[in-house]
């Protein structure tokens, strides 16, 4: 049986215990399904200050709502639409300090402030992405991204096996 550890150090030896958790979770787990479902209860543990994690997948041309720890959401988001769309479509990780500030922002929850995408690309093939919000503004910086980033490759590791 896994058990999540306690997360003691700086956030950087945090986010990098986190990511050694989500290999032994992945570890002889084939199922995308199971695999991204507790990637998602995993950060959602992990991350403080956040209100919803979870997955958008590519499903004939859009995002469709994956697996996710926090309210009811969007079910079907176009490319180049909102901050997930948009993070899709420029294949590239978007942190957004405000996101009542983003043109075309969706409010699925009126409650998030702010909010972290980031692109699951395998092979150079659009995959889905990673999608962060939080209540407050501001709330993700460098290290966040870079960790989030890391901890995205090692999910798209298991499209390769």
């Amino acid at each position: 049986m896994f058990q999540v550890e306690s997360y003691k150090g700086d956030r950087a030896e945090k986010y990098d215990l986190m990511i050694k958790q989500l290999r032994a979770l992945l570890h002889d787990e084939k199922n995308v399904t199971a695999n991204l479902s507790n990637a998602s209860a995993l950060l959602n543990h992990f991350l403080d200050r956040i209100n919803w994690v979870g997955f958008y997948l590519m499903d004939e041309g859009e995002l469709v709502l994956g697996p996710f720890q926090g309210l009811p959401a969007c079910v079907r988001i176009p490319l180049g639409r909102g901050v997930c769309g948009t993070a899709a479509e420029k294949r590239e990780t978007l942190r957004i300090a405000d996101v009542h500030a983003f043109p075309g922002h969706i409010a699925c929850d009126s409650a998030s402030q702010s909010e972290i995408v980031i692109p699951l690309v395998d092979d150079g093939k659009l995959v889905g992405v990673l999608d962060i919000d939080s209540p407050e503004k501001d709330r993700f910086d460098n290290l966040d991204q870079e960790r989030l980033e890391k901890f995205s490759a090692v999910l798209m590791e298991l499209y390769r096996e």
